[in-house]
């Protein structure tokens, strides 16, 4: 199937899909700081640059796009019609360094904690995860 649109606009489109600094991201860092949890952003020294790291308590949070990195069984990670080869081959690539990371992580000695981006809707949810961190 075809691009329904320009190469430019497409390219345009990508360029403001952002890597940092999320909403889900923010909300997260958000509901943490007014908790009294105090972290550092994407320490570049850990496997996978985790999005939170919470020194104290050894814990390393992903913050996930669904879409981006294929969480299973949900309906915003859809595989595109255009280009599918191309997406199927990045987006499988996407999960497998992730688990290599996780792994990695987990070596040295960290709690690895993933928000989804569809989960992020419940906030309650957010709160319950996060009082597992450090027995909170």
């Amino acid at each position: 199937m075809a691009d329904s649109i320009s190469k430019e606009r497409r390219s345009w489109n990508m360029s403001r899909i952002r890597s940092k600094d999320t909403k889900p991201e923010l909300l997260v860092r958000s509901i943490l700081h007014k908790k009294g949890y105090r972290f550092r952003l994407h320490q570049k020294n850990l496997p996978g640059k985790p999005d939170i790291v919470l020194s104290k308590y050894r814990t390393c949070i992903f913050v996930q796009g669904c879409f981006w990195h294929q969480h299973k069984g949900c309906i915003d990670a859809s595989k595109p019609k255009t280009n599918s080869s191309y997406w199927q081959t990045k987006l499988k690539r996407n999960k497998q360094r992730d688990q290599q990371n996780y792994k990695k992580l987990v070596s040295l000695g960290w709690q690895v904690i993933i928000f989804w981006e569809c989960e992020l809707r419940d906030v309650n949810n957010v709160i319950s995860n996060i009082k597992l961190i450090g027995n909170a």
